[in-house]
């Protein structure tokens, strides 16, 4: 069991860092308004909820103690940036606004994990 939690912990983090370097590689096209989403970007925002909600069901059927509060804060938080990626996946530049929420929330997701 321990060994299916970190193969879907690595996933995990594997989608955060497609997500947020995606994020990150655009940053200064934030200014001029030609960021897009990228296909990375989308399928690391999936990626991270599907193992999400695998880390959360394999936690619970080892018995550890999950905080229900904290996982759906971050769910909340991770379906409002893949809605934004998908509806803005075929967009040729996404408004700043919009950008700039996703990178936000990214981020927030991240502290939330490691500082909750």
């Amino acid at each position: 069991m321990q060994f299916l939690t970190n193969l879907f912990l690595a996933l995990h983090i594997i989608g955060i860092a497609a997500l947020l370097g995606g994020f990150l590689a655009q940053t200064k096209l934030l200014k001029s308004g030609d960021a897009r989403v990228t296909p990375g970007m989308l399928h690391g925002a999936l990626t991270m909820l599907v193992t999400g909600i695998a880390l959360v069901g394999l936690n619970e059927a080892d018995g550890a103690d999950v905080n229900h509060i904290k996982i759906g804060i971050k769910l909340v938080l991770l379906v409002v940036v893949t809605a934004l990626a998908y509806l803005n996946r075929d967009e040729e530049k996404v408004a700043t606004p919009i950008f700039g929420t996703i990178g936000l929330l990214t981020t927030a997701n991240i502290f939330i994990a490691t500082l909750w």
